[in-house]
C-alpha cells in the first residue's frame, strides 16, 4: 500500500497495513493526536545501508520544504535532507517470535560506495592510535562480554571507520551498540573524530539481522 506526496503527486514512500495499525495505535496514546506525525529521518551508514529514525514528533515542527506524506489519517514526515535516501521505500512492522516487535524500513537505496567502504588504511597516526586505545581500554572489554570486539579499519577527515566481529557481527543491537556506546567513547576521547561509521558485513555473521533492502 503506497502514501502520496500532497504537494507533489509523487509516490515516496509505502507503508504496510501492519505497519500502520501499529503507529496509529502509538499515536492515540500521545496527547492531541491529531497534531503528531510519524518522521523517518536517515541516521547515517551500516553495512552499506541508510540508518533510519522513526519517531512520533509534532506534524508542525516540518519546514517548509520537508515532505509531509498522507496514509490514511497518518501523516509522515520526511525531512528535504533526507528525500533521495528514502525514496520508494516501505515501513513495515516485523512481529518478534516471542512477542514485541518493530518498525523496519525497506529502502531500496543505498549509500555511494565511497560512503559505506572504508578508505585505504593508515592507521600509524596520532588520532589512529588515540582511537585504537579506546577500543582496546574502553569498549572492547565491555562488550567481549557478548563475544564481541570492534577493531579499527581506517580514519579519515574526522571519521572513524569499524568492523565489529563476534557477536557483535549481524546483531540487532549492532546499530545502537555503535551510535549509542562505541561512538560515544571514541569522540569524548579523541576530539578530532565526529563520526563513527560501521563498514561490517552483517549479513554474514552468525547470526544476520540485517537483511538485503528489498528491491
Amino acid at each position: 500500500m503506497s502514501a502520496d506526496d500532497q504537494s507533489s503527486g509523487e509516490r515516496m514512500l509505502a507503508i504496510t497495513d501492519a505497519a500502520y495499525d501499529k503507529v496509529m495505535g502509538f499515536l492515540l496514546q500521545e496527547a492531541e493526536p491529531e497534531r503528531q506525525a510519524m518522521w523517518l529521518e536517515v541516521t547515517g551508514t551500516s553495512a552499506n545501508q541508510w540508518t533510519c529514525s522513526i519517531a512520533l514528533k509534532p506534524l508542525d515542527a516540518a519546514a517548509p520544504y520537508d515532505a509531509v506524506v498522507r496514509h490514511r489519517d497518518l501523516a509522515l514526515v520526511v525531512p528535504e535532507r533526507d528525500f533521495d535516501k528514502v525514496r520508494g521505500a516501505t515501513i513495515d512492522w516485523l512481529e518478534e517470535p516471542f512477542g514485541g516487535g518493530g518498525l523496519r524500513v525497506d529502502n531500496p537505496n543505498t549509500p555511494s560506495p565511497t560512503i559505506g567502504a572504508p578508505p585505504p588504511a593508515d592507521l600509524s597516526g596520532d588520532v589512529s592510535k588515540r582511537v585504537i586505545q579506546v577500543l582496546d581500554e574502553q569498549v572492547n572489554p565491555t562488550i567481549a562480554a557478548h563475544g564481541g570486539r570492534a577493531e579499527l579499519v581506517a580514519v579519515k577527515v574526522g571519521a572513524a571507520y569499524l568492523k565489529l566481529g563476534g557477536g557483535c557481527q549481524g546483531c540487532a543491537m549492532a546499530t545502537v551498540t555503535l551510535s549509542q556506546g562505541i561512538e560515544t567513547a571514541i569522540i569524548q576521547a579523541v576530539p578530532e573524530i565526529t563520526s563513527v561509521v560501521d563498514v561490517t558485513d552483517h549479513q554474514s555473521g552468525s547470526n544476520p539481522y540485517f537483511e538485503a533492502a528489498k528491491k
